[in-house]
């Protein structure tokens, strides 16, 4: 599939703000075997004084920007054209629950992709003992570490409910799970919490998802959003294989990939400090659109 996607990030200050200093992560990345950009470009407004693009610890494009001008707005706008042919499921060559701490000790590595950097707590994620209890209903029913993601992910998706006032930005997984509402960023979250407490080595993925308006309807600009999947360590044969709490399936063409991370700490769309008083009010809006 290829998309053309639109991104645009929206701040208003309620008194003059200066002195910023921000990390941006919302450009998709090139991933072999998964994903290709064709074209890509970020902009914002004010110009930054300063600009730099790296790749951070596991291999997420970022962009750093710092003003020393005086703004009551920030605009940030990314366009990308983005090919996706991920791969299709194959057959499940993932080992036993019981087996796996036994395939993760082989792994002689701490390169960014290694299994050791998603087993332990991180900032949104506690190894929460109700959740980890709540995963294990899944270990019982799946004979290996995919199924029991597989049952996992689905489980989290018929049990939870989507509800976009429920929690924030800062919500963390318990928090989710006790109130069984919120967004994709909490079910990844929940799903992340759960797998690790059970030994699996599971990620944040951050991205973007094509969204089919119902029969009938018009497509309205701007009405997607940033989406949240979770990526989960199945073996040293299957690898890393990804999954969508949020709607109960395994990633397909219509997941854009931006950035992969311990949670949503690792990538969140943009970080940084800045001098202003008062509040501030952001808004998004994303439209991924596929050429024909």
């Amino acid at each position: 599939m290829l998309y053309d996607i639109k991104l645009h990030l929206h701040y208003d200050y309620a008194a003059a703000a200066g002195g910023s200093r921000h990390h941006v992560h919302v450009a998709p990345q090139t991933i072999a075997g998964v994903q290709r950009v064709v074209a890509s470009s970020l902009s914002f407004s004010p110009v930054p004084t300063e600009r730099s693009d790296f790749l951070d610890f596991f291999g997420n494009a970022v962009t750093s920007v710092a003003s020393r001008s005086v703004y009551d707005a920030l605009d940030i706008r990314m366009s990308a054209r983005v090919s996706v042919t991920r791969p299709e499921p194959s057959l499940d060559v993932s080992p036993k629950l019981a087996d796996l701490a036994d395939e993760i000790g082989s792994v002689r590595s701490l390169k960014p992709d290694a299994p050791h950097h998603f087993l332990a707590a991180s900032d949104f994620v506690d190894l929460d003992p109700g959740i980890t209890a709540y995963a294990r209903e899944s270990q019982a029913r799946g004979a290996s570490v995919t199924g029991v993601a597989n049952d996992f992910c689905n489980r989290i998706y018929n049990d939870f409910a989507y509800d976009g006032e429920a929690t924030t930005v800062a919500t963390k997984a318990a928090d989710a799970f006790a109130l069984k509402r919120g967004v994709c960023q909490d079910f990844t979250h929940v799903m992340i919490a759960g797998l690790r407490g059970l030994g699996i080595p599971a990620g944040y993925v951050s991205g973007f998802l094509r969204t089919i308006p119902p029969p009938s309807k018009e497509r309205l600009e701007g009405a997607d959003a940033m989406h949240a999947w979770v990526k989960v360590w199945c073996g040293r044969e299957a690898g890393w294989q990804e999954f969508d709490p949020t709607n109960g399936m395994r990633a397909s063409n219509d997941h854009i990939t931006v950035g992969y991370g311990r949670d949503y700490a690792d990538v969140a769309p943009i970080v940084g400090v800045l001098r202003t008083t008062g509040s501030h009010t952001g808004e998004q809006a994303v439209d991924v659109i596929p050429v024909a």
